[in-house]
C-alpha cells in the first residue's frame, strides 16, 4: 500500500517537474519587446512606491538602483512607520543625494496590521503620477527596470504586471537555498499556475505595476491580510483584470541568513498560499519527488527497479533545474547544485508545517492568521 502512493507521487512529481522544465523554456525564450512599448513607456511618468522597515543588507546599493532609472520623468517616495527605524539615517541621506527624485514620509501611523500596506497607502496618496509601481526595498535593479516592468501596460496586454526574483550571486548557504527555491521550484510552479488558471491568480510584492484607477476598482490595498500583494492579484484576477509576469527577474539576496531564518520566511509564504488557494495547496504533494525515493527505496529494500527509478527521478529533476538556470541566466548557482537534494528536503517540510497552524512571523513581529487571511497581533 505505502509502495504504490510513493510511486504515485513519484510518478506525479515527475511529470511535475517534466511540465516545469517545458513552461519555464517556453516563457523565457519566447520574450519581445516591440517598438511602440519601448516609445510609450520612456514617456510615461510613474510613482514608484516603496514601504521600509529595518536596514537590509546592501540598502544603499538596491535604494540607489531605483533612484537611477534610464527614465526621463519619475519619483520615488519611501515610507517609514517607526521615525526610530535605523532606516531612516540612511533614507535622509539618499532624499540629499537625490533631492529632485526621492519623496521621503517618516512616523507614518498604522492603519492596519500589514504595516508596509498602510505605509504604501499613505505613499499613494501622496503619489503624483497615474502609473504606479509597489517595490520592495531590498530588491536591486537594473537602468531599464521602469521601462522593462511598465511596457506591457502600455499597450494593453495586461493590467497588473508582477516580478519575481532570484539571488543570482549567492555567496553562502541561506542565500543559495533561498535563490534555488526561487529558480527552481517558486517560478517554475508559477509560471504552471498562469497555464492553468489562464493568467496569473495573483501577484508577488516585490513588484507590482498598475495604473491607480485599476487598483481602485478591485478594492485597492488591504491593510489587515497575510499575503496581500498575493492576494493583490487574486482580486484583480477575479475582477477580470489580466494579471502577468514580467520577463524581467530581480535581483534579491538575502545575504548571509540563517537557515531558520529562511524557514520562518518561506513558512510564512506557505501559509499564505494555503489561505488563499485553499485545498490547491495540498496538491503541491506531487513537487517533491526526490525526497520520496529514499522511503521507496527502504520499503522495497533497495531493489533495482526501485533503484532504477530514484535514479531517473533524481535525473529529471537536476534537468530541470539546469533548464531553470540557464532560462533565468543565473550561472552562479551551478556552483550550488549539490544542494538540490538539501533544498527538496527543506520545501518538503515546509509545505508539510505550513499545512496547518496560523501563526507566522514576519519583520519581528508574531501574527496569527484569522478567518480567510486576515492577520491580527499574536
Amino acid at each position: 500500500m505505502f509502495e504504490i502512493a510513493f510511486l504515485i507521487l513519484i510518478g506525479g512529481s515527475i511529470i511535475f517537474y517534466l511540465a516545469c522544465a517545458l513552461s519555464t523554456y517556453q516563457f523565457f525564450s519566447s520574450h519581445t519587446s516591440s517598438q511602440e512599448e519601448i516609445a510609450i513607456a520612456t514617456s510615461t511618468p510613474v510613482s514608484i512606491l516603496v514601504s521600509i522597515r529595518g536596514l537590509d543588507e546592501g540598502a544603499w546599493e538596491n535604494w540607489t538602483s531605483l533612484c537611477t532609472q534610464n527614465h526621463p520623468n519619475y519619483e520615488v517616495l519611501f515610507g517609514v512607520t517607526d521615525s526610530n527605524d535605523p532606516a531612516v539615517p540612511l533614507l535622509e541621506k539618499l532624499a540629499i543625494t537625490f533631492p529632485n527624485r526621492v519623496k521621503l514620509f517618516v512616523g507614518l501611523e498604522p492603519r492596519g496590521v500589514n504595516l508596509k500596506d498602510s505605509n504604501l497607502s499613505y505613499l499613494l496618496e501622496q503619489a503624483q503620477h497615474e502609473l504606479i509601481i509597489f517595490a520592495d526595498g531590498d530588491i536591486r535593479v537594473n537602468r531599464n527596470y521602469i521601462r522593462s516592468v511598465i511596457s506591457p501596460l502600455m499597450t494593453e496586454k495586461a493590467s497588473v504586471i508582477t516580478c519575481a526574483y532570484v539571488g543570482y550571486k549567492p555567496q553562502f548557504l541561506g542565500a543559495a537555498l533561498a535563490s534555488l527555491g526561487r529558480c527552481a521550484d517558486f517560478i517554475p510552479s508559477l509560471l504552471i499556475a498562469r497555464i492553468l488558471d489562464g493568467s496569473l491568480q495573483l501577484a508577488i510584492g516585490v513588484t507590482i505595476a498598475t495604473h491607480k484607477a485599476t487598483l481602485a476598482s478591485f478594492g485597492g490595498l488591504q491593510l489587515n491580510r497575510i499575503g496581500s500583494d498575493y492576494n493583490l492579484g487574486k482580486r484583480a484576477a477575479l475582477a477580470g483584470y489580466q494579471v502577468e509576469l514580467s520577463h524581467y527577474i530581480l535581483d534579491w539576496d538575502t545575504g548571509n541568513e540563517s537557515i531558520k531564518q529562511l524557514y520562518d520566511r518561506e513558512l510564512r509564504w506557505a501559509r499564505t498560499i494555503r489561505f488563499n488557494r485553499g485545498f490547491v495547496y495540498y496538491s503541491m504533494a506531487f513537487c517533491y519527488g526526490t525526497v520520496y525515493c529514499l522511503p521507496l527505496l527502504l520499503l522495497c529494500h533497495f531493489s533495482s527497479w526501485a533503484i532504477a527509478l530514484c535514479l531517473t527521478t533524481l535525473l529529471i529533476r537536476y534537468l530541470q533545474v539546469l533548464v531553470s538556470i540557464s532560462s533565468m541566466k543565473c550561472p552562479k548557482l551551478l556552483l550550488w547544485l549539490w544542494i538540490v537534494p538539501l533544498r527538496d528536503a527543506l520545501s518538503f517540510i515546509i509545505w508539510a508545517v505550513g499545512g496547518f497552524g496560523r501563526n507566522v512571523y514576519w519583520r519581528g513581529r508574531k501574527l496569527r492568521i484569522e478567518g480567510d487571511g486576515l492577520i491580527v497581533l499574536g
